[in-house]
């Protein structure tokens, strides 16, 4: 039988160092830096066109039930009055508000609906704008 050296075997021992796996997490979290800001910025666009869509849906499920019951639903009834026959159910904004519903409008469409965008703060720039279906951008 042959009789093992342990001394070789330590110090011929595969393996990574200190400054090598400090080398790594400091290219792992430049990369997270220059990533992140673009991958989250994405979320925030992917919020705002979901708004777009949802605020589209109710515009069709208010027509329809204005071809149904020769009227609009008033404020205090608003968004609720199309559950469930138009809708089966009325969602939130994709920031977990609630859509803000007006009638009649205050803005020349026939009637109003909005999200206070990610802020839930009237006005705002960016991703925190309000979002609406007065507007030509929607």
């Amino acid at each position: 039988m042959r009789k093992l050296n342990w001394r070789k075997i330590l110090c011929c021992r595969a393996g990574f160092s200190l400054i090598e796996l400090l080398v790594v997490m400091v290219i792992i979290g430049l990369l997270a830096a220059l990533v992140g800001p673009k991958f989250f910025s994405k979320v925030d666009k992917s919020h705002v066109v979901a708004a777009k869509a949802q605020i589209k849906n109710f515009e069709n499920a208010l027509m329809q039930y204005r071809l149904d019951k020769h009227k609009y639903p008033n404020n205090e009834g608003g968004l609720t009055a199309l559950k469930p026959d138009y809708m089966k159910q009325i969602p939130k904004d994709p920031w977990g508000n609630p859509y803000i519903y007006q009638y009649p409008s205050e803005h020349g469409s026939e009637f109003d609906i909005s999200s206070l965008g990610r802020d839930g703060v009237q006005g705002g720039e960016e991703f925190d704008k309000d979002i609406v279906n007065w507007e030509e951008s929607n």
